[in-house]
């Protein structure tokens, strides 16, 4: 049997990109990665429940990763965070962002850029099924469903 490997290693490997130490990267660059990895989770699973035209896809998909959504599942999701969890969702939250969302506030911005903040921290150490795990565990807690 082949062994399975994660999409983060298949790029490393294709890309010949040398190991870094994860806290070399800024809670801004996290958050930059893990907004990326919790839309594909998001697209992927709105995708998987249907073929359905691309502007539908994009609806549905909007009610899950906005500022708003992201903010209110860090908030539910806080009992269930590790000590170093809850530390690197909180360097992304206070990090100076140079930026705002269009129709967020700057407090629900700042709790979404920490979630992604730590998204990208579990992406990148290879915490795969953690992001899993929070994901669902979110959407539960927020009494949504994909």
């Amino acid at each position: 049997m082949e062994e399975s490997i994660s999409l983060l290693d298949l790029i490393k490997q294709s890309f010949e990109l040398k190991e870094v130490d994860i806290r070399a990267y800024s809670p801004l660059t996290l958050a930059y990665i893990g907004d990326c990895v919790y839309d594909l989770v998001i697209r992927t699973v709105v995708v998987e429940r249907g073929n359905e035209p691309a502007n539908k896809l994009h609806k549905k998909t909007v009610t899950y990763v906005k500022a708003q959504t992201q903010a209110a599942m860090i908030e539910a999701l806080l009992p269930y965070l590790t000590e170093e969890e809850e530390a690197v969702y909180k360097r992304g939250r206070n990090a100076k962002s140079y930026t705002s969302a269009k129709n967020a506030s700057i407090g629900d911005y700042r709790k979404a850029t920490g979630m992604e903040a730590l998204v990208g921290y579990l992406y990148l150490t290879g915490q795969e099924a953690r992001i899993m795990e929070l994901i669902k565990t979110g959407l539960k807690e927020l009494s949504m469903t994909l």
